[in-house]
């Protein structure tokens, strides 16, 4: 499977986590599957974690693709963990397209505390 996650209803959070080769077909599968969740609500931030990633298979306009996806609210917070350069660049290009969409709540990190501390500002990393 490559991707899992897991909401937390309470923190009214969605934790997502890819592993293995990224694809755009695993990337709206996955969200697919959050919008069949009976606990999603499209409110609820996300946290998505690329550490586990080991390769990526898409291009500019696959990438352009997925990012069309809408399943969060605009008004979400969510923060991708991208601590690798090419994870990175790839999130970073997400958000600017998620961005000019018009969903404004999606910020990129290269470290888990910091992502957590945005995406939960009630959140204190230990």
């Amino acid at each position: 499977m490559p991707f899992e996650y897991n909401i937390d209803t309470q923190r009214r959070l969605v934790m997502s986590t890819a592993f293995g080769v990224f694809t755009p077909a695993d990337a709206l599968a996955h969200g697919e599957k959050l919008l069949k969740d009976p606990e999603f609500d499209p409110s609820f931030s996300q946290f998505l974690d690329l550490t586990q990633v080991t390769e990526w298979k898409l291009d500019a306009s696959e990438l352009r693709s997925a990012a069309r996806m809408t399943i969060f609210s605009p008004h979400s917070r969510r923060a991708i963990w991208a601590p690798s350069d090419v994870a990175f660049g790839y999130a970073r290009m997400f958000e600017m397209l998620r961005d000019f969409a018009g969903e404004t709540g999606i910020r990129v990190f290269r470290n888990r505390d910091d992502a957590m501390a945005w995406v939960l500002p009630s959140h204190s990393a230990t």
